[in-house]
């Protein structure tokens, strides 16, 4: 591994640790005072409302930090979550709360919580919180606390803890979701693997922005979408436009196959460091009524709040146009067009259609959608750009670059016919051990892809 890599990591695990252990600190301190208060024992406080939590560094990125800046988190709800973090990070922290009642030989049932017989250790649930601000004698202090909870609490809206019923009651374990605690100890959400429950798989770039090669009306497109991305934040909820805009997005990308659209998708993804899952329609579409609507409830729950990118490529099958409804059949295609309606209007990310025609689509979609995206094959001006990034930037051409201009006005390929050509040239010139590639390497990949189109070949 590099020198630097090595480095930037050790530098993000100590600011990490230095992060969270001042909040854990902190903890502590309230577990200390809120036992002295229940017990009345000596103490300066008269609640636990009276330690500040720790200050957050204007220049901390660690993925706690984050977290805490972005939702401006109020006392109890900071309270929450370091106590969620604690039994995974320093679970002595908690120890305390496994104290006994020596006159009932019972542990204390007003510290919530649950023992682990298997660890010897302590899970602290909301009960656990609630008794530490005073809520276990005062009912004015439970009844505040159980309204912070109940009225839609950012930490279980946003996916950071896992509820397991609902509505959420006090007994209800603090755990974090994978994703949020995968980012508070590596610095990186959890990402999941491909399976039957989330049947999608992350797709990545090495390319960047500017290799993008579009029409410049689909790129402005594009740098439309990109920018909401961007500022979604501050125009929902700082201009508090959220009173007249849903949260989600979605976008239909749409034109000839190897044209950019698997690219453009990944791209936006890259742009604001968030994953972008390709659906895998194959394990989403069921003859049998009802399991594709369950699929899709599956794979939407799992994705809200997650700022994840979701990307259906040829989506045909799953939102084509509706029919009239002659048979049981075509009713049920129907509501299951129905239900995609509703769960990709109330996703609060972003949504990619990918077809090869836009007529293929349903209108009842068309009608939902912010931006639709024509990816057309590359003209003259954007395959001699293509031509030129993917070959000059890495071989020698024997005849030199200029042959490239006369390819590009000749031959009408998409990008993705292109880097086909790319691969046989580099399987050529890797034959013959040198970085050059030659005009006929070229023009035999390029007899090659018009063979598999059944295209003409002058």
């Amino acid at each position: 591994m590099d020198g630097k890599i090595i480095g930037d990591y050790m530098e993000t695990i100590t600011k990490t640790t230095r992060t969270l252990q001042q909040d854990i600190n902190w903890l502590e301190t309230i577990i200390d005072v809120g036992l002295a208060l229940y017990f009345k024992n000596e103490t300066p406080y008269h609640s636990v409302l009276e330690i500040d939590p720790p200050q957050i560094e204007e220049n901390d990125h660690t993925g706690y930090a984050q977290i805490l800046k972005k939702h401006n988190l109020k006392f109890e709800e900071r309270l929450i979550l370091i106590m969620a973090l604690a039994r995974y990070v320093k679970p002595q922290s908690l120890d305390l709360f496994l104290l006994k009642n020596k006159s009932i030989d019972s542990n204390f049932s007003e510290f919530g919580g649950i023992k682990e017989e298997k660890q010897n250790g302590f899970i602290p649930t909301l009960e656990t919180v609630c008794f530490l601000l005073g809520g276990a004698d005062n009912i004015d202090i439970r009844m505040h606390f159980m309204r912070i909870i109940y009225e839609n609490n950012m930490l279980y809206k946003e996916g950071i803890l896992k509820a397991n019923i609902h509505p959420i009651l006090l007994n209800e374990p603090l755990l974090l979701s994978d994703e949020f605690l995968s980012l508070f100890i590596t610095h990186r959400k959890h990402v999941p693997k491909y399976n039957s429950k989330f049947p999608a798989e992350e797709i990545t770039t090495k390319l960047n922005w500017n290799d993008l090669v579009l029409e410049i009306g689909a790129k402005n497109q594009l740098e439309e979408v990109k920018e909401w991305l961007k500022h979604s934040n501050l125009i929902l909820r700082d201009w508090e436009l959220n009173k007249n805009l849903k949260p989600g997005y979605r976008v239909l990308f749409y034109g000839p196959p190897g044209t950019g659209k698997t690219l453009a998708a990944t791209l936006l993804g890259k742009s604001i460091n968030a994953p972008v899952f390709r659906i895998d329609l194959s394990m989403i579409v069921s003859k049998y009524i009802g399991e594709t609507e369950k699929n899709l409830g599956q794979l939407f729950d799992k994705a809200a709040s997650k700022d994840w990118i979701l990307f259906f490529d040829e989506a045909d099958a799953l939102f084509s146009k509706r029919t009239e409804t002659n048979s049981s059949n075509d009713r049920h295609a129907n509501q299951e067009v129905a239900y995609l309606l509703q769960r990709i209007e109330s996703f609060d990310g972003l949504v990619i259609l990918a077809t090869n025609l836009q007529t293929n689509i349903d209108e009842a979609f068309l009608r939902r959608f912010q931006n639709t995206i024509h990816f057309a094959k590359p003209k003259y001006k954007e395959r001699k750009i293509l031509w030129t990034n993917m070959l000059t930037q890495n071989f020698e051409i024997d005849e030199g670059e200029t042959v490239l201009d006369e390819i590009a006005k000749n031959h009408e390929l998409s990008g993705g016919e292109m880097i086909n050509v790319l691969r046989y040239c580099a399987i050529k010139a890797a034959k013959r051990g040198e970085k050059k590639i030659s005009y006929k390497n070229i023009m035999t990949g390029i007899k090659r892809e018009y063979q598999k189109s059944n295209k003409t070949f002058n």
